[in-house]
């Protein structure tokens, strides 16, 4: 597959060419595109769309065994964003930034399309059969991203906003800790990025032993270390200190760990398996992007369809509601009538995504930002490479 042409800023002792250890031999500049981390969010949103297609029944038989094993690990597409989301933020900080000017981006980020897709669930909810109506409470935590903490109420009205919690707490988190790791050095964000690691590990434990009493998967605190390791290998990049394999071992490795989530405890310990090949996947992406190297996830398809995830993300699962309407609950239909329905969602969820996109993300997102004057064209290119390159996690099961 041939890959779009891409210009980027680079240091002036900075060498193209096709050599990962040379290439890493300087610090990249911190606002180069990204776009195969664009593509790869495509990715994973197509993971997790295959994923609700599995749970929703639409194969029966020896198909239904396949999507299964193809889409059953679709969930560790959440433990991809979230890392993924930490080292976006921090990719593209810049020094003076202000937290009130920071979270104002986030909101406008987010919310727009939270609020849209937030509405149509509400609609749907009080129209449409299967559907459980929202106390006052549970719309409310909806509303301001607060009912993942809750977990009865995690995934109310539109479930997969359950994530959207998660990353609103990282936000709120992130202004300090882009100090702190400004100020650790490399060594000292190491150690930090160690220290998650070994987070992940005691809190896979005890969700798999069952040492406390209602399940941490969904509970923001319990993912935030998988955002401190993509904010981690983000500073370490930037730095010139970034020592990871190259892009197709990265990838390989998040493969082999994406097969094993079968073999572990369902739930939270799945973040165990893919960890270490999303957290060294996604900042290899990044060096191959920064320096000119070989990436088929750039590919200006891929680039366009990775623009559209977050609304696909925040879509696809209402559509697949809606059908239940149709087509009964877990219909396990042959294999041509199960490609034709999941055709037609995956259809109809791509075409609201652009909808979503290009009539509310980008136009609310203009709006919003409108009246900001001091941050000048730094923030302006910010908040382009973070909108580009970032995505709230998906759902994990419906």
């Amino acid at each position: 597959m041939s890959t779009a042409t891409t210009r980027v800023s680079r240091t002036p002792s900075v060498r193209t060419d096709a050599s990962t250890a040379s290439a890493r031999s300087s610090p990249p500049a911190a606002m180069s595109s990204l776009p195969s981390l664009t593509g790869l969010r495509w990715v994973a949103a197509l993971l997790v769309f295959g994923l609700h297609v599995n749970n929703f029944g639409y194969f029966g038989g020896e198909a239904g065994h396949i999507v299964t094993w193809a889409f059953g690990a679709g969930a560790t597409g959440v433990s991809f964003f979230f890392v993924l989301s930490g080292f976006v933020l921090t990719w593209s900080a810049r020094p003076r930034d202000r937290a009130l000017a920071f979270w104002r981006r986030r909101i406008a980020r987010v919310y727009p399309v939270h609020l849209v897709t937030l509405t149509v669930a509400f609609a749907m909810a009080y129209t449409l059969a299967h559907q459980s109506k929202p106390t006052p409470k549970q719309a409310l935590a909806n509303v301001f991203l607060l009912h993942s903490w809750w977990r009865p109420w995690w995934q109310t009205l539109n479930p997969v906003s359950w994530s959207l919690a998660c990353e609103a707490f990282f936000y709120a988190a992130f202004p300090l800790l882009i100090l702190l790791l400004r100020r650790l050095g490399a060594r000292g964000a190491t150690a930090l990025g160690g220290l998650s690691v070994v987070a992940v590990l005691v809190l896979a434990r005890a969700d798999a032993h069952h040492w406390m009493d209602e399940s941490i998967y969904s509970l923001p605190a319990a993912r935030l270390p998988e955002f401190v390791l993509g904010a981690v290998t983000a500073r370490l990049v930037l730095l010139g200190r970034w020592r990871g394999p190259g892009l197709e071992a990265s990838l390989a490795l998040a493969i082999i760990g994406y097969f094993l989530v079968p073999q572990v405890t369902p739930g939270y310990s799945a973040t165990v398996c893919t960890l270490a090949g999303f957290t060294l996947l996604i900042p290899a992406a990044a060096v191959a992007d920064a320096y000119g190297l070989p990436s088929l996830w750039r590919h200006p398809r891929m680039v366009r369809l990775g623009e559209l995830s977050f609304a696909f993300y925040m879509i696809h699962l209402l559509v697949l509601r809606a059908g239940t309407n149709l087509l009964g609950t877990k219909p396990h239909f042959g294999v041509l009538a199960g490609l034709a329905v999941t055709a037609v969602a995956f259809t109809l969820s791509l075409g609201l995504s652009w909808l979503l996109y290009e009539a509310v993300e980008r136009p609310a997102r203009r709006l919003l930002l409108r009246r900001r004057r001091t941050g000048g064209a730094s923030a302006r290119q910010q908040d382009a490479l973070s909108s580009r390159c970032e995505a709230p996690a998906p759902a994990a099961r419906d």
